[in-house]
């Protein structure tokens, strides 16, 4: 399943969030941090400190969401070369980078087998 399809934007906030955060704080974060309108349709990706959660905020016509992903033994590839606190990526690079891939070098996150959680 391909999510975030057709999106107009991706816009990553390079430097790390409080993951306490949730909707209106993100929101605050995009409209006074990185200079964006929250309302556009664009996705706004923002990680935590450890670069092992990820968070995702966008307007979806009748209100916000917030999609969230924890990665259990790796660590996302956070672009770390760009100067700029507001990084635009395409829709691939998007995919690439919540599959795992570290979107500079395209090498992917080793794919994890569990036969429960804890």
């Amino acid at each position: 399943m391909r999510m975030f399809e057709g999106i107009p934007a991706v816009y990553l906030h390079r430097e790390a969030v409080d993951f306490r955060k949730s909707i209106n704080g993100l929101a605050s974060i995009v409209e006074t941090g990185m200079g964006l309108s929250s309302l556009s349709g664009a996705v706004y990706v923002f990680c935590n400190r450890k670069r092992d959660k990820l968070k995702i905020l966008y307007w979806d016509r009748s209100g916000f969401a917030l999609w969230y992903k924890r990665l259990e033994e790796q660590r996302f590839a956070w672009p770390r070369r760009w100067n700029d606190a507001v990084i635009e990526l395409s829709e691939q690079q998007l995919h690439w980078l919540l599959s795992g891939y570290d979107i500079t070098r395209l090498q992917p996150h080793k794919n994890l087998q569990y036969q429960h959680v804890s």
